[in-house]
C-alpha cells in the first residue's frame, strides 16, 4: 500500500514524461496512474491513459501489438472500476483513494476475470479496442464515461 501522495506523483508523473524505471510499472503502480488521471482536472483518463501507457511502453522498448504491450480493454476495464471503486470517497487523500481502490479487489491482477473470459480477453481485437464483458456486466458506475 501507498504512504504518501508522493509515492502516486511518483508513479504518475514518471507515466507521463516516460521516466519511470520499468521495475516500478507494476499492476498496482497501473492503478495509482489511474487514480491520479481520474482525479486530475487537466485529464480525462479514458482518452489519456491509452496514450501515456502506449508511449511508455516504446519508451521502455516494449511493442504495442497483438500479443504485448498496451492492451484497450483491460486499461478502459481498470479504469472504470477505479472510477466505480471512488465513488463517495472524494474526501480521501490521493495515495489513500488509490489504496482504496486496491482493498476493493483490484489489487489483485486476476479480478478481470469475473467480466471476461481469458478467450475473449486475449484476443488481439480486445487488445486493440474496447471488447464487452463476456461473463458478467461491470458494475453500472463502471459502464462507461463519466
Amino acid at each position: 500500500m501507498y504512504t504518501s501522495d508522493k509515492d502516486i506523483f511518483h508513479i504518475a508523473h514518471g507515466l507521463r514524461d516516460r521516466t519511470l524505471p520499468k521495475p516500478e510499472w507494476t499492476h498496482n503502480a497501473h492503478f495509482a496512474a489511474a487514480v491520479w488521471l481520474i482525479r486530475s482536472p487537466l485529464y480525462d483518463a479514458e482518452r489519456d491513459m491509452p496514450d501515456m501507457i502506449q508511449r511508455y511502453n516504446l519508451a521502455c522498448g516494449v511493442a504495442n501489438s497483438d500479443t504485448e504491450g498496451y492492451h484497450e480493454t483491460i486499461t478502459l476495464a481498470s479504469i472504470r472500476m477505479a472510477s466505480h471503486a471512488l465513488k463517495g470517497c472524494e474526501a480521501l487523500s490521493l495515495h489513500e483513494a488509490v489504496n482504496h481502490v486496491l482493498k476493493s479487489g483490484l489489487d489483485r491482477s486476476d479480478w478481470i476475470f469475473r467480466y471476461w473470459s481469458k478467450t475473449i480477453l486475449f484476443t488481439p481485437e480486445a487488445r486493440r479496442s474496447w471488447v464487452e464483458p463476456d461473463v458478467e456486466a461491470l458494475p453500472v458506475y463502471a459502464a462507461g464515461p463519466k
